[in-house]
């Protein structure tokens, strides 16, 4: 009988054990990358992509939920890390964050964590009513882009990130431009007469929606700039994104539906 019982606790740890170990190992070591800021952001930014559909676990490698996978990097004491996987999969785990890693770092997680859970709340919504006028004097309205998948980037002119990413977007209005069925607008902050001066120095090849603050603050309740929507052809708001790296990536899914 203790044999018997020997046995079983040594097939429920044997089990155990491969449950953990069945998504792989970390592709970076967990702790050392907490040792400074510095490699942990280059780590970040170029390995975690929120928006992306991945394969959620806990720290206790138990696979959960994206809501609760953000939840956690926005309330919680841990940091994402991607396990070693194929080629166009992605598995997040939570490590927890060390007792003497920099608090920077966890500061940091739970903005871009809280910053994710709320984009992705937003999908499935409808898209709040509109009715824009460009700076050539088109009117866009939400009847008259039914059926066509629409790109908003929102940004204003002092925005250093936002400006930075104009070659990136530009070239994507460029590699869609066959596509009828794609339209690339903008909400700026900013005057018609500002945006106009400026434009003409740093070229934006969406249509620019002057005046935008108040509808982006209230009705969209953004507060990180800048901020990417793609909304399906149904008006309902497929993706929201922090920057062009995810915008890219979702547009290409999108695009193929």
């Amino acid at each position: 009988m203790q044999k018997f019982f020997s046995l079983i606790t040594l097939l429920f740890i044997f089990s155990i054990s491969s449950a953990q170990n069945k998504f792989g190992n970390p592709e970076v070591d967990p702790i050392q990358i907490q040792k400074t800021y510095e490699s942990w952001s280059v780590y970040q930014n170029k390995n975690i992509m929120l928006s992306r559909d991945f394969t959620a676990l806990d720290f206790s490698s138990k696979e959960i939920s994206k809501e609760i996978f953000l939840d956690q990097l926005a309330n919680g004491n841990f940091i994402p890390i991607r396990l070693k996987s194929e080629t166009g999969i992605y598995i997040y785990k939570l490590f927890k964050i060390q007792p003497k890693t920099d608090t920077s770092i966890k500061a940091t997680i739970n903005q871009i964590g809280f910053d994710a859970y709320k984009n992705y709340k937003m999908e499935g919504l409808a898209f709040p009513p509109f009715s824009f006028k460009d700076l050539d004097g088109n009117l866009v309205t939400n009847e008259s882009m039914k059926g066509k998948i629409i790109v908003i980037k929102c940004w204003y002119i002092h925005c250093a990130p936002c400006i930075r990413e104009f070659p990136q977007v530009n070239k994507l209005v460029e590699d869609y431009k066959d596509r009828k069925d794609i339209v690339f607008i903008s909400l700026a902050e900013d005057s018609p007469e500002q945006l106009k001066t400026f434009l003409a120095r740093k070229p934006l090849s969406y249509s620019v929606i002057p005046n935008m603050k108040e509808y982006m603050n209230e009705s969209l309740q953004l507060n990180s700039f800048p901020t990417h929507f793609i909304l399906n052809k149904e008006g309902m708001i497929a993706k929201v994104l922090p920057n062009f790296e995810s915008l890219e990536v979702a547009l290409a899914k999108e695009s193929k539906l």
